[in-house]
This record gives structure tokens, sequence and C-alpha cells, in this order.
């Protein structure tokens, strides 16, 4: 992803695009995979842990990273593709595979719909399946 492309997506999410920032979300766009604050950290060499954790948890707040739990090394973070800073429209499922340790996005395929009772209110879902991926299967 290009620079403009960094300030057009923060931009579009409410954040203001400092040069940190944009780091951060280019790493993000980069990965193959959700990332844990260790793995950007290791990647992102030319900013203390410290700065990009406030990223991320900004980023979060604005709607442009996924944060998922539930994986053997903490919360991983991955950009969200939705285009509002005020709400998440493209949660999907995620897998994690018990021998390599990857995280898997499962775009496309829909979060089941589940019916909460009386008085509780969703405000974002984390559905992950674990298992062993395809890569480790053969």
């Amino acid at each position: 992803m290009d620079e403009a492309t960094c300030v057009r997506l923060l931009e579009e999410h409410d954040i203001k695009p400092t040069a940190n920032r944009i780091v951060v979300v280019k790493a993000l766009a980069s990965s193959m995979n959700p990332q844990s604050l260790a793995e950007l950290e290791r990647r992102i060499v030319t900013i203390d842990k410290s700065n990009v954790f406030r990223a991320l948890m900004l980023f979060k707040e604005h709607h442009l990273v996924h944060a998922i739990e539930g994986s053997s090394d903490g919360t991983r973070y991955e950009l969200c593709h939705s285009h509002s800073h005020e709400h998440d429209d493209d949660q999907h499922p995620h897998f994690f595979c018990e021998i390599c340790q990857q995280t898997y996005c499962l775009e496309g395929t829909e979060m089941p719909a589940l019916t909460l009772p009386e008085g509780f209110e969703a405000h974002t879902a984390n559905y992950m399946i674990k298992g062993i991926c395809p890569h480790c299967k053969k």
C-alpha cells in the first residue's frame, strides 16, 4: 500500500496521519495474516513498542483494525476493510492453526447469526475456529 492510500485510509477513519501511523498501516497492509504486537515490533524497527501499541489502540478505537483474541500469543491485529470510523462492517471469522500457530482470516465466510438474551447489546464479535490449516494437514 502506498503512502497516499495509507493517508486516505487514516483520514477515512478520522485519524490524523502521522509518520508513525502511516508506517504501522503499511506494515499491517503488507501482512498476509493478522499480526501480533511482537511481530509488528520485529517488522517495524524504526518505532518503539509503546508507539506501535498506541497506534494500534487508536486504530481499534476508530475501527481501522480488528483485534483478534484467542491465539497462543495474545491479540492479533489486521486492517479493517470498513470505511467507517463508527463501526465494523466487515466482520468475519478467523482460523487458528494449532500446529503452525498462524491465524488466518476467513474473509467471505459469514459470521453465524446469534440472538442475544434481552438487555444485551453487541458491539463486536470475535469468532475463532481452532484446528489444523491445509498447509499443516499435508
